[in-house]
């Protein structure tokens, strides 16, 4: 063979080798990169759910996005954040979270319980608010500045925390405190002072580099009554005649660990992909923290560490619900199906819980099982 045929030949076989690589690499990207989505039919069913829930309900605005296969897929606005302005509602308007507010908190908590920095079954956990209380009415999980303003209300609050932490403190783990399942907000401010004894530093910074960081929460934050926060939605009630109002004034600063966060439709589908993924918590811990709490009796009380627990569409469900004045929110998230729904609404006293529920059903295809 001369040297012009195989100088063709190896430009034959050179040129196959190519086209084949290049087909890989195409079939490689292609599969790679194919985004996970909603199909447009239950896109359009969960829109139709929104829109009904909203109708039946006079809400004026409501944020919603799911999570499949462990990654945020779909998020959309609903109605008005401002019915004054006519601002809509985006899937990054920020609502106040209520008690959804708990399980990040009690994400935080469970950090430090892997990191050794608290045990979950020391006999007086309130011990640890001794080592950054502050001076008397000012509780340490607030943002600065908060005390100084705060009215009559929280004022009675902070004593109750303080009252709180006496009994605490004076109680063992066990015995009494065992008996009966108590639910309680207040509860949670006394946890997120915990958290800063334990972790020697303040909650709102604690849990913003700690848990909103590492799961890509960019706005969320505590719900600064007094500051100006953009993309904040206003608040809405429903009086007894049915007419949309203003909600009363909240300043919830003397509850940030357990019910005064905001955040987005997106940023709290991030947190649900983070927990599936186990970013924020190892898989053991995780478990830990969704294993239910028994009373003295062996009863289950239905709640584990800052999470409802149930298998009312016949699966495990992690979930939580919040309301306060002028929000109604639901997550949840099912774990044996990587997947999870997120309702806000700038509405207090509507079931969002509900609307959560259904479109869970709609999205994993579940029936509910409850009698």
């Amino acid at each position: 063979m001369n040297s012009s045929a195989r100088l063709a030949k190896a430009k034959l076989f050179c040129t196959h080798v190519v086209c084949l690589i290049s087909l890989f690499l195409t079939c490689a990207s292609s599969d790679s990169a194919e985004p996970k989505s909603l199909s447009p039919g239950k896109r359009e069913a969960i829109e139709k759910a929104v829109s009904s829930f909203m109708s039946a309900n006079g809400v004026p605005g409501i944020g919603v996005a799911v999570v499949l296969e462990g990654e945020p897929v779909w998020s959309a606005g609903f109605g008005m954040a401002d019915l004054e302005d006519y601002a809509p509602v985006t899937s990054s308007t920020l609502f106040r979270l209520g008690s959804i507010s708990k399980p990040i908190t009690a994400t935080a908590i469970l950090q430090l319980w892997e990191r050794g920095k608290l045990d979950l079954d020391a006999p007086r956990m309130a011990d640890h608010c001794a080592r950054t209380a502050g001076p008397p009415g000012r509780h340490p999980a607030l943002p600065p500045g908060r005390p100084r303003r705060h009215s009559g209300r929280q004022r009675a609050a902070f004593r109750e925390h303080g009252g709180i932490a006496a009994h605490f403190r004076g109680r063992p783990a066990g015995g009494e405190t065992w008996k009966k399942f108590n639910y309680s907000t207040y509860g949670y401010t006394l946890v997120g002072c915990v958290l800063e004894g334990a972790a020697s530093e303040k909650y709102v910074d604690y849990v913003r580099d700690n848990v909103f960081g590492p799961a890509g929460m960019e706005h969320t934050q505590a719900d600064d009554f007094f500051a100006v926060v953009p993309h904040r939605t206003r608040w809405y009630h429903k009086d007894k005649s049915g007419a949309v109002r203003n909600a009363g004034i909240l300043d919830s600063s003397y509850k940030v660990p357990g019910g005064g966060l905001i955040s987005s439709a997106d940023d709290m589908a991030r947190f649900e992909a983070a927990i599936l993924a186990d970013k924020l918590v190892k898989r053991a811990t995780r478990d830990l923290m969704w294993t239910p709490e028994k009373t003295t009796d062996g009863k289950s009380t239905g709640y584990a560490l800052g999470w409802g627990i149930s298998d009312k569409l016949g699966v495990l469900m992690a979930a939580h619900t919040g309301g306060q004045q002028g929000t109604s929110t639901a997550f949840a998230v099912v774990p044996e199906r990587l997947a999870g729904v997120v309702v806000l609404a700038n509405m207090d006293g509507v079931d969002a819980g509900r609307l959560a529920d259904d479109i869970l059903k709609l999205v994993v295809d579940l029936q509910d099982t409850t009698p």
